[in-house]
């Protein structure tokens, strides 16, 4: 897999205003995770105050994927026509305001519908931010940032974790929604004011020079305009924004890369969205305590925050494809360990720390990976639906889990499960190095 010459503002100093833009889109990244988290760390505490069976909260659990695939696809393409930071700022907001509805709901109809427009939020922003932090790191760093920032979505799980258990316990699960709306809406501002524009995506649009350059005062002030908008009208050369932008992910050679990376996506958050979702409901339905089940699952995320760190700087100086392979291989162990673990609970979470630093580790350095991929005018493209044909497999992930769940399978036998699409995953990352 090919990176694209010149993708990171070279030659540049990696200084504050690199780190301030990763800063942000760490903080989206961060609310995007406690929100998308949410609903697996109330669903046992609406279950027993609505009476209902937990396998009812697989359509939930559905849903909001759902909308997550929906915002990646069609946000994604959107930010290649009209620039990362206006969809970045749409992205929010949407996922704000539909977040703190929820905390309305009274119905499951209502609760459903509303997980499905707060995910299109959700997974709109994701692959933009992602496209914006690549598109500054210099080259050197290009991973490093992007796995770092990147890991504000697992921390945002773990702080949510951490903080939802007793705001459960002392206020009620509305309470959970209610802050995860509040935050991103009190974001907003800050990120209209402070957040470019990708300079890379205004050098493609005519006219745009003034901005451009305001921009490089602050990123690099030693680069020419006119040098910088050449520099990367040449490098997209033939790959100007295509009128069917999902189309030029198979073109030029591209197909069987792109075929690979959606394999490992799909693959990757199918289980990544099942254990988020499904670990809390099944470890309680163990004879484990809420507090337990919830802190099982935050140390799945935290492991993800450490593991994105590691890989990420990994990656940056080996194999990345034999890197994340390894880590795919790795949390295929550990999910059997969950599994095995029983009552012992040290084992327990110890492993499913180890666990997200395999799977979550490596579906950040996978979507670093990705970002270097494709050219800019199709960037956010590429990494919009290589997420959106993930969330597909985020979907049908929790989705079966309730199946399963309803038709009489044990926690033991769904976690063991997971085991087998995560070895696809670490074959199909490690198939990718012969494109």
């Amino acid at each position: 897999m090919q990176s694209e010459p010149g993708a990171g503002i070279d030659p540049v100093r990696f200084g504050p205003f690199q780190v301030g833009i990763a800063a942000l889109c760490a903080l989206v990244a961060m609310l995007d995770g406690f929100d998308t988290q949410s609903i697996a760390y109330v669903a046992p505490r609406i279950a027993e105050d609505w009476h209902l069976a937990p396998s009812a909260f697989g359509p939930i659990f559905g849903a909001g994927l759902l909308g997550l695939t929906i915002g990646a696809f069609v946000l994604s393409s959107a930010a290649d026509r009209f620039g990362r930071k206006i969809i970045i700022l749409l992205s929010v907001a949407i996922f704000g305001i539909f977040a703190l509805l929820t905390a309305r709901v009274r119905t499951m109809d209502e609760l459903l519908a509303l997980r499905v427009l707060t995910g299109i939020g959700l997974g709109g922003a994701m692959p933009n931010i992602i496209a914006l932090t690549n598109e500054y790191a210099p080259a050197r760093y290009k991973a490093t940032l992007v796995t770092v920032m990147f890991c504000g979505f697992p921390l945002g799980s773990t702080i949510g974790g951490l903080v939802t258990a007793p705001l459960i316990a002392d206020h009620g699960w509305t309470w959970v929604f209610l802050l995860g709306g509040a935050m991103p809406l009190a974001l907003l501002p800050v990120l209209a004011w402070l957040l470019p524009e990708s300079a890379r995506f205004l050098a493609l649009r005519p006219g745009q020079e003034p901005r451009i350059a305001a921009i490089l005062r602050k990123a690099s002030p030693e680069l020419s305009v006119e040098a910088f908008v050449a520099s990367v009208r040449a490098e997209s050369q033939g790959s100007q924004t295509p009128r069917f932008p999902v189309a030029a992910l198979f073109a030029e050679g591209r197909a069987g890369r792109t075929i690979l990376v959606w394999t490992a996506f799909f693959m990757n958050l199918l289980v990544m969205y099942f254990l988020v979702n499904w670990l809390p409901s099944l470890l309680k339905s163990l004879g484990l305590p809420l507090k337990t089940a919830i802190l099982s699952t935050a140390l799945l995320n935290l492991g993800g925050v450490v593991g994105g760190v590691v890989l990420g700087r990994l990656i940056d100086r080996r194999d990345p494809y034999l890197i994340l392979s390894a880590a795919y291989f790795a949390a295929a162990l550990f999910i059997a360990v969950i599994a095995l673990a029983g009552p012992n609970t040290a084992l327990l979470l110890a492993a499913a720390t180890a666990c997200g630093f395999g799977v979550s580790g490596a579906q950040i350095g996978l979507n670093a990976v990705t970002a270097n991929a494709y050219p800019t005018a199709i960037r956010s493209t590429g990494i919009g639906w290589a997420l959106g044909v993930g969330r597909i497999g985020s979907i049908l992930g929790p989705t079966i889990g309730g199946a399963l769940l309803a038709l009489g399978w044990t926690p033991q036998s769904l976690l063991l499960t997971a085991i087998a699409p995560a070895l696809v995953a670490a074959l199909a990352v490690f198939a990718l190095r012969r494109t």
